[in-house]
């Protein structure tokens, strides 16, 4: 099942259901009004939102629609909690290379997880829109992330995987020039980590066969920057850290309500020909090679897609596309 949030006049979007090549779509209002809505009564929700979607991949349901993703919301536009881990332990340690920070042996095997801002995501094709783009060092970082329902406090790995009920793609906009000072002081990200944008469909993880497995996604996550191959690294390889594993971490010493998005932080793998998912991972591989970087953060007019597909080269979860533009805050 494939669902995605149309943009509306309500914060929280209007629930839509997906076919499953992306090319229609029907409303879900009568089932559920909103994603979160579906999600606080997933039990009730999903054997309704089932048949409606397959009536609509059958053609057989009543007021289909073109499916548009210029138009939708990020399947949550807003979520009680987003926390992103970092899976990928290589991509880790070549970006604290990168600021000159050594990477603890104890992150091979306990999980680095932050909180980040949730009240305001992007939509799948909104503007990145930011007032600096000399100083601040804008980058993308391409990721995968799943969607919990109500999550107990201290859940085992091995009873977390059925809390996951939709998964879905990342762009993690970091702000590499003001990390480091934010750092610095000792109490995480904050202004380094503005608005995240998610893809505009959240699909149930069936909807991967046996690509979803071991609670990980095996398959290449594709990005481009400004219409030219920047990575494809396998999102099931050297990751480190499964979704079960880094669920039953944040509900280590809290209870995760439903609606909770985690992410898997930046995709990465060990071989180096798959590219990379973020601009700082590709500029300290060019600084070990060839002393510098090479390739400079994001620029105004700069644009990024982040795409999955399936093994007939199908888009699973639509694109996430967004261009880097100016911002004017008010005076």
């Amino acid at each position: 099942m494939k669902l995605a949030s149309l943009k509306s006049t309500s914060r929280d979007g209007a629930l839509i259901i997906v076919s499953q090549d992306l090319k229609t779509a029907v409303s879900a209002k009568a089932i559920a009004p909103t994603l979160q809505f579906a999600l606080e009564n997933w039990t009730e929700c999903t054997p309704k939102l089932k048949a409606l979607s397959d009536k609509l991949n059958s053609k057989t349901a009543v007021e289909i629609f073109s499916f548009d993703e210029t138009k939708c919301a990020s399947p949550l536009p807003r979520a009680y909690q987003w926390v992103d881990g970092s899976a990928y332990v290589n991509h880790v340690e070549l970006v604290r290379k990168a600021r000159g920070a050594e990477m603890p042996e104890s992150f091979w095997t306990d999980p680095l997880m932050y909180q980040g801002g949730s009240d305001s995501f992007l939509g799948p094709r909104d503007p990145i829109a930011l007032e600096n783009d000399s100083t601040w060092g804008i980058d993308f970082e391409s990721e995968v992330a799943v969607i919990t329902d109500d999550v107990p406090m201290g859940i085992s790995p091995e009873k977390a995987e059925a809390h996951i009920k939709l998964l879905l793609l990342v762009n993690d906009v970091s702000l590499r020039g003001l990390i480091p000072g934010e750092l610095a002081k000792g109490f995480g990200f904050f202004q380094g980590k503005p608005s995240s944008s998610f893809s505009p469909v959240a699909v149930t993880p069936d909807e991967l066969g046996s690509d979803w497995k071991d609670t990980k996604i095996h398959l290449p996550l594709h990005t481009t920057l400004n219409g030219k191959k920047f990575g494809e690294p396998d999102a099931g390889v050297d990751m480190v850290f499964n979704f079960a594993r880094l669920i039953s971490h944040a509900a280590k010493t809290r209870p995760l309500s439903a609606g909770t998005i985690i992410g898997s932080g930046t995709v990465s793998n060990v071989d180096r020909s798959k590219g990379s998912s973020c601009l700082a991972e590709k500029r300290m591989l060019e600084k070990l090679e060839f002393g510098e970087p090479k390739t400079s953060f994001l620029k105004f007019g700069d644009r990024v897609r982040i795409e999955m597909f399936d093994r007939k080269q199908h888009s699973i979860f639509g694109a996430i596309e967004q261009e880097v533009k100016p911002y004017h805050p008010p005076r």
